[in-house]
This record gives C-alpha cells, sequence and structure tokens, in this order.
C-alpha cells in the first residue's frame, strides 16, 4: 500500500469519510453514473409533482410552456457542465470551505446558517409531498393551497415518520444518497411516463392538436397566483436551480466527479425531470380540474388544492402513492445531505452523521408547514436570488482574479474572518435588486442573472480596492 494511500485514508477518517475540508482525493472520484443517477433522482422527483400543477394555475399557454421549458432548462445544463462542475473538478472543495478561503469564518457563518436553513425548507416541502401519498389509506384531509399550517394530527405523525426516514438515509453520506437515488429514479421516472400517458387518454388526447390545446393561447391565473409568459418560463427554469448551479452549492457534489463532463449529467435531471415530468404532473392536474369538486373551488373563487399524492393515484392507482413518496425522498435526500455539510462548516466538531440528523429535524419540522410546498414557485424564486449571487464571488474570482489583479483565497492568505469585498458586493447587489423588484412588481427570478452579474463585479472592484489599501 502507497504513501499516498495511508494518506488518503488518514483525510477519510479525520473528516467522516466525506473531506468537508480537503480536496477530494483521487481514488475516490466517480464515474459519470453516480451523477446521472443522482440528478435523474433528484429532479424527476417530489418537486417536479407540484410544479407542473402549479405552472398550470399560472395560466401558461403551450408555446410558454413547451418551448420555454426547452429553452430554460438548457441554460441550466450550461450552467452546471461550464461553471459549476469545471470550477469543482479544479478545485475539489465543498461550496463552504472554498467560501471560507475566500469570505472569512465569520461571514462565512452567516451564509452557511442561511444556506442550510434554505436546504431544509425545500426539503420540507418534498416531506409535504411524500406525506400527502402517505396519507390516502388514512383517508387524511388534504392541504389546500392557501394553506400554511398543519390540518390535523395524521398529518403530524406522517410528516414525523417520512422525516425521520429520510433524514437517516441522508445521514449514512454521499455513496448512500447516490445509491437511493439510482434505485429510486428509474421507477419515479416510469411513474411520471405512465402518469402522463393516462392523463393523456382520461382527457381525451388523441393527436398533437389535442395535446396543444390542453394549455392553448393561455388563460388568467387563478385566484391568488400570478400571471406566467413565455419569459415567465424561460427565465424561472433557467434559475429554480440557480443556488446549486450560478450559486456554486453542487460544487460539494461534483468535487467527486473525474471530469467536468460529468456536469451534462443534469441533462437526466433537466429533460427527464424539469420536462417531461413537469408536463405529465401537468396533465394529471388538467384531469382534476374537470372533476365537480375542483369546479366547485373555482365556482367559489378559490383554487383547487395540488395534492400530489392523490392526483397520481387517480392516474395509476398504488403505483402512483408509492411513485410520490418515492419522489420526495430522493429530492429531500441530497437535500438535506447538502444542508447537513453547510451546517458541519458552522460546527466543524459534530460529525457528518449528527448535522445531517440536526437538517432532517429542521426540514421535518418545515414539512409539517404545507406553505413551503403550496408557494414553491415563489419559494423557489427567492431561494435562487439569495444565494445565486454569493456564487458569483466564486466564478469571478475563479476565472478572473489574475486579470483583476487581487489574491486568490484572500481570507486565508491573509488571515482574516471577514471580507468585506464579499459582504458589500452580497449587500448592494441583493438590496438593489430585491428593492427593484418590490418597487416595480418585477418577477423576483427576472432580476437574478443582474444580481449575480452585479455581485460578482463589485467582489472584484471592492477586493482590488481593500486589497491595495492593506498592501499599503
Amino acid at each position: 500500500m502507497s504513501q499516498n494511500h495511508h494518506e488518503e485514508e488518514l483525510i477519510e477518517e479525520l473528516v467522516g469519510g466525506e473531506f468537508e475540508r480537503e480536496p477530494v482525493p483521487a481514488s475516490k472520484l466517480k464515474s459519470w453514473k453516480s451523477f446521472l443517477g443522482m440528478y435523474a433522482g433528484e429532479h424527476a422527483a417530489g418537486t417536479e409533482f407540484m410544479i407542473g400543477p402549479l405552472f398550470l394555475t399560472a395560466g401558461v399557454s403551450a408555446f410558454d410552456l413547451i418551448v420555454g421549458l426547452l429553452i430554460g432548462n438548457l441554460l441550466a445544463v450550461l450552467s452546471w457542465r461550464f461553471l459549476t462542475a469545471k470550477i469543482a473538478v479544479e478545485n475539489r472543495l465543498t461550496l463552504y470551505y472554498q467560501f471560507e478561503k475566500i469570505c472569512g469564518k465569520k461571514l462565512v457563518i452567516g451564509y452557511n446558517l442561511a444556506n442550510g436553513i434554505l436546504f431544509c425548507f425545500l426539503a420540507g416541502a418534498m416531506i409535504t409531498v411524500s406525506a400527502t401519498a402517505v396519507g390516502i389509506p388514512f383517508d387524511m384531509e388534504m392541504p389546500k393551497l392557501t394553506d400554511t399550517t398543519p390540518n390535523g394530527a395524521t398529518w403530524v405523525i406522517i410528516v414525523i415518520l417520512i422525516g425521520a426516514v429520510i433524514s437517516l438515509i441522508a445521514s449514512k453520506g454521499y455513496d448512500t444518497v447516490s445509491k437511493a437515488a439510482n434505485y429510486m429514479s428509474p421507477v419515479i421516472v416510469l411513474a411520471f411516463l405512465a402518469c402522463g400517458i393516462v392523463a393523456l387518454n382520461q382527457l381525451g388526447v388523441t393527436s398533437f392538436a389535442d395535446f396543444w390545446n390542453i394549455w392553448g393561447e393561455g388563460s388568467e391565473p387563478f385566484p391568488g397566483q400570478l400571471k406566467y409568459t413565455f419569459w415567465h418560463v424561460v427565465i424561472w427554469s433557467w434559475f429554480a436551480n440557480a443556488a446549486m448551479h450560478v450559486g456554486m452549492s453542487d460544487l460539494s457534489v461534483f468535487r467527486f466527479a473525474k471530469t467536468a463532463n460529468a456536469g451534462w449529467t443534469t441533462a437526466a435531471g433537466m429533460y427527464v425531470g424539469h420536462y417531461m415530468a413537469w408536463i405529465a404532473a401537468a396533465l394529471l392536474y388538467a384531469v382534476y380540474l374537470k372533476s365537480p369538486e375542483a369546479q366547485a373551488f373555482l365556482s367559489n373563487g378559490e383554487a383547487p388544492p395540488v395534492a400530489p399524492g392523490p392526483l397520481a393515484n387517480n392516474a395509476i392507482g398504488i403505483f402512483g402513492i408509492i411513485a410520490v413518496v418515492l419522489a420526495g425522498w430522493t429530492t429531500a435526500n441530497p437535500t438535506i445531505y447538502r444542508a447537513g455539510l453547510a451546517f458541519q462548516a458552522i460546527m466543524p466538531k459534530l460529525s457528518t452523521f449528527w448535522v445531517t440528523i440536526i437538517a432532517g429535524t429542521v426540514a421535518t419540522i418545515a414539512g409539517l408547514f404545507p406553505a413551503f410546498a403550496m408557494k414553491l414557485l415563489g419559494f423557489v424564486a427567492l431561494y435562487g436570488f439569495i444565494l445565486a449571487p454569493f456564487g458569483a464571488v466564486i466564478v469571478f474570482e475563479h476565472f478572473f482574479h489574475k486579470q483583476a489583479g487581487i489574491v486568490k483565497n484572500y481570507a486565508e492568505v491573509a488571515n482574516i474572518k471577514f471580507n468585506k469585498s464579499v459582504f458589500l458586493a452580497w449587500a448592494i447587489s441583493f438590496g438593489l435588486f430585491y428593492f427593484i423588484s418590490i418597487q416595480f412588481d418585477v418577477f423576483l427570478s427576472f432580476v437574478t442573472l443582474p444580481a449575480w452579474l452585479l455581485c460578482g463585479a463589485l467582489f472584484l472592484v471592492f477586493s482590488k480596492s481593500f486589497q491595495k489599501k492593506t498592501a499599503n
């Protein structure tokens, strides 16, 4: 056994097997197949059962949905491949450790806390999705689009049990998360495909024209929902995972990749999950909208509920229930894993197991409140807008530090704990564009890219100025 191998085993032992504060050694790199299963499973998953129907409530047209998703998802794949995966394989560090080197320990604590909590809320929404399926045999009352708090004891018990199981799986580390996704994703993809085919039959679709006419020229949004146009669909679908790609969160995943080409595997998630599955889920909701129950809601000026469990059950029965449960798991598992890494950066003495259990507990509590799932379009836009500009700091430093004449990983090199350049760049870009969004009623996803670009540019400018002063 070589000396290098001994050192790699020692590193693994010190960091609990996940290399949270060390580059991933060559012997632990994984082939593209590990990422294919994980991304297909994570993105053909619980969120898809919610997002597809929510597009219908936003009154999209057929062209807006079908072509808009095609373009938006391509932009997301390109972001993962040429930004996230490229930087990940060159540095092989988690997002959180990379930020610590740039920002300093004190500043990164605030970021990690926000990042971890937002990931927990997203995982909580997926626990909510699984609960709508598990609750069917117990005749559980399903949450409505307007519900924010738990609606009964049955709901609370089911959510807690699901959260406990998901947390335990996530706490076993990346290998277990990846294996779970590989086992479950083919079943889930098949279920989405089956749901779509059955729903088309239930809707009486016999031609492409019939399929197109399900959305047609679009409609007015449902009560309390925002109207989506072509550009809403393109930009929202591009930045639905903004925190993961342009926000660099998936550095923590792709640091295990052999080459940056593993970034192309995200296409499996985008076009199987964020294309086929979103449309299939929308078809399930289109079937439900024709039911007397849904028509009664609409006649009362209310939006009919979006409960993935009953929608899938209506199409393919018990297989649909199982698929919804598994779909929630495959999204919540890696999301809780990421949240655990964020919390570990704050509490480095705790093992991966315990920080993931903490993250799972927070996610389970969030899952008790249906609002995170029912307002998923808005929540995902907000969470991407908050976190994405931080990723610009890593991207702009990685690609432009030489041209800008700044020191890379400045906080580590200068031994500072709070890099003002990072904080000011994020605060100004976030504050300016959030104000524009609120004051002028601009769709939040529309200002995510400008905020990202401004944050990166300001970081270079401020770094140049502050580092020059420090040097003098």
